[in-house]
């Protein structure tokens, strides 16, 4: 972290976590979404911007960081964000997803309840900028105008005529200082004609959907754009509940807020608007053929990962997901092969932005891998189904350091525990006893039982539970102790 001279503005970094990543489809799903995979190396995108947005620049520092998200994701944010040990200052769940409008303001009341004057850094949460200092550079330039009232979005200098994203009209064309410029308007989308001719003029910008302001300011602009959605999400915020160290968005006054971006709801509507162009390295990962672009692929465009195997592959990527599953390409060009132990997608790279269609057929078809992911996330950990018959189903369940299942019984099915990692603590009616790596416990239809982790390693067991009906939804529960130690 850079050494900081006596001008010290605090921002607070708002993270966006929603959304559902189809046109990565298998490794993204609806339930497990492209930020929380990792997707380059063995960090997660969503890491990825909570380490970008701590620490600070020579002007500036980062707060502890504010996370919006929906209920599914929760806990993959929590555990996530402990790895990189980064306490948030709050986990706003929303109760439904309502767009970026609802969003951003939400986390704009809630800062200003105990911080007025406080400047709020909004990015999404599944963006790539290899250069940190850079961007912090660019946050500083950008805290000029929004201290002077304005509110500041981030544009990157286009390499291509792109028609995937908006672009951002600037009313001068930027001269390299990266300092704010006047916002002119908002473009959607364009065709190919209109890019290019975009690109030539040279005063647009990609919009990166990266947003600062004063949270005062952006509140100010509700009031005077949008006073519907800020009456909904103001009493949402006012009457929010802590859950297991989350805060639950009233659902009731959430749902009436109108779901729209916050690009229409305010952007296009407020007349204080700069642009700070950002010219260093910027993607959105949005299809695998951009996967592939930062994947570093080889001299003859071949990229793998995970147990993958090019013979004679040219401009192709390879990825395994599943430990043991080798896959092999040979003769392959042009081609995107992605393996996952329940699902397989096989793609030609100039149509994978049509992946999405995929995910639509699977859909209409009923398949579970539509949107299910082979992993279920829960606060204690995490368990995978590994064989699924008519009478049994057998799991590989994973629990966190310091962490337990709930006390627990089920009407229909008795469970075989098999501990192959660490040292699990467990409680079987009114016996209670430790089991090492390779010791077993038998749970008999009905006894309360419990699973816990005493250790300072993930633990893991296979179970395998047997009885006329194996649904999720065959329990009871007695306590829930999910805090870790």
């Amino acid at each position: 972290m850079s050494t900081r001279n006596a001008y010290n503005v605090e921002v607070t970094p708002v993270i966006l976590a929603g959304g559902s990543g189809t046109r990565l489809w298998p490794l993204s799903r609806k339930s497990y979404p492209k930020q929380f995979v990792p997707l380059l190396g063995d960090t997660t995108l969503f890491q990825s911007v909570a380490r970008r947005l701590s620490g600070g620049g020579e002007q500036f520092s980062f707060a502890r960081p504010l996370i919006l998200a929906n209920s599914l994701f929760r806990f993959i944010i929590a555990e996530q964000l402990a790895k990189e040990n980064i306490d948030p200052q709050a986990i706003l769940i929303e109760p439904e997803g309502r767009n970026t409008a609802p969003a951003i303001l939400a986390a704009a009341l809630h800062l200003v309840a105990s911080k007025p004057d406080a400047i709020m850094l909004v990015a999404p949460s599944d963006h790539v900028v290899p250069d940190v200092a850079a961007f912090h550079q660019a946050v500083e330039k950008g805290l000029v105008a929004a201290e002077a009232g304005d509110l500041v979005t981030f544009g990157i200098s286009p390499t291509r005529p792109e028609t995937g994203y908006g672009y951002l009209e600037a009313q001068s064309r930027p001269d390299g200082s990266g300092e704010p410029i006047k916002l002119a308007s908002f473009v959607e989308k364009p065709n190919a004609a209109r890019a290019e001719e975009m690109l030539a003029t040279g005063n647009y910008l990609w919009n990166a959907g990266i947003f600062l302001f004063a949270a005062k300011d952006l509140i100010a602009a509700f009031e005077q754009h949008a006073p519907a959605i800020l009456s909904a999400v103001r009493a949402a915020v006012e009457q929010a509940e802590s859950d297991l160290g989350f805060l639950r968005l009233a659902a009731e006054p959430w749902s009436e807020a109108e779901s729209v971006a916050i690009d229409y709801a305010i952007m296009e509507r407020a007349d204080n608007l700069s642009v700070v162009p950002f010219d260093a390295e910027w993607s959105d990962l949005g299809g695998w053929d951009a996967v592939w672009s930062h994947s570093r692929p080889d001299e003859n465009g071949v990229a793998l990962s995970g147990a993958a195997t090019a013979l004679d592959c040219r401009d192709t990527l390879l990825r395994s997901e599943s430990d043991g599953l080798e896959i092999v390409g040979l003769g392959l060009d042009n081609i995107v092969a992605v393996a996952m132990n329940d699902a397989v997608l096989i793609a030609d790279k100039s149509r994978t932005q049509d992946v999405k269609l995929v995910v639509e057929a699977l859909q209409r078809k009923g398949a579970p891998q539509a949107e299910a992911f082979p992993k279920d996330h829960r606060p204690w950990g995490w368990y995978e189904s590994l064989v699924v018959g008519p009478r049994f189903q057998v799991k590989r369940i994973t629990v966190l350091p310091g962490a337990s299942l709930s006390l627990q019984s089920h009407f229909h099915r008795s469970e075989h525990w098999i501990v192959v990692e660490g040292t699990a603590k467990v409680t079987v009616g009114d016996d209670v006893q430790l089991l090492s790596e390779n010791q077993s416990v038998y749970v008999p239809v009905g006894a309360m039982h419990r699973m816990e982790n005493p250790g300072r390693i993930p633990m893991v067991f296979i179970e395998v539970q047997t009885g006329s009906y194996v649904g999720e939804d065959d329990i009871v529960r007695y306590e829930d102790r999910y805090a870790r130690k």
